[in-house]
């Protein structure tokens, strides 16, 4: 898709990389968390004509202070929001206690996050989540998750496996008289990839399914009700080849994001 004028700015959330060992206090700025944008998010978009901007992270242990007007800046500044994916959410998030320690998840993020949702609706600007931003999505309007699909619903299909990443892939059921299934006429199935060991458990009020794994029910898709644009996929769509006709093609869902995002921006120049 070329490059429109204006041009879109779009909000990427941080993915956070927390140092694995401790870091010498020299008695500054001491820390080496990274906050970073990974490369095929950021492709996904330029190839949809747009530019992607990451939006970095602030918590109330940060070296800057964060406040919601801050946040409030971006999402007046910027056109609309991507949440990438990433770590787990903390079961803290959604009120419940790690059944593993190694389900802990990053409660930072997660708090970042839901804080950049809330101010982008306000703005009345689109949001997209991807994997884990699905599950963002779905706690930050009330919704909870499983900690772990193989251990809580030992029924399922394999929603990942490390050795295959993004090539682990399994068929997913477009639901009818959805958005989704408007952008897709006359596709009721196909493939994606699949990187997650979490997914919905108890969907949002507010949110509606909009797609699912056939084979387990587990929910691949959602959408907000109503007029504001918030909508998220469980797979990763900046993982599919251009022109891979093998799996699902995310061109008619990235367009359908940045043509809201485009047309918010008409309505608030």
């Amino acid at each position: 898709m070329p490059f429109l004028r204006p041009h879109l700015r779009i909000g990427v959330s941080a993915r956070i990389y927390y140092p694995a060992n401790p870091v010498l206090d020299l008695g500054g700025i001491w820390t080496r968390t990274l906050h970073y944008l990974e490369q095929s998010v950021a492709h996904w978009l330029l190839r949809g004509g747009a530019l992607p901007m990451m939006i970095p992270a602030v918590d109330a242990q940060s070296v800057t202070a964060a406040d919601d007007l801050n946040l409030r800046h971006y999402a007046d500044s910027l056109d609309a929001l991507v949440l990438q994916g990433g770590n787990d959410l903390s079961p803290h998030s959604y009120g419940e206690q790690p059944l593993d320690p190694a389900w802990a998840g990053d409660a930072v993020r997660d708090r970042y996050e839901m804080a950049l949702v809330n101010a982008f609706v306000d703005a009345g600007k689109p949001v997209f989540g991807i994997c884990r931003g699905l599950q963002l999505i779905n706690v930050a309007f009330g919704g909870t998750l499983y900690q772990d699909v193989p251990t809580q619903r030992p029924d399922a299909q394999k929603h990942v496996n490390a050795e295959h990443y993004e090539r682990n892939q399994h068929a997913v059921e477009i639901l009818p008289g959805t958005r989704l299934a408007e952008l897709y006429p006359g596709l009721q199935r196909g493939r994606i990839n699949s990187i997650h060991h979490q997914a919905i458990k108890d969907l949002a009020p507010g949110l509606v399914a909009e797609a699912r794994c056939p084979d387990d029910g587990i929910i691949e898709a959602v959408r907000l009700r109503g007029e504001t644009y918030v909508a998220a996929v469980q797979w990763h769509p900046e993982f599919h080849a251009p022109g891979d006709p093998t799996v699902f093609d995310d061109a008619p869902m990235l367009r359908d994001f940045l043509l809201a995002a485009r047309a918010t921006r008409a309505l608030t120049a």
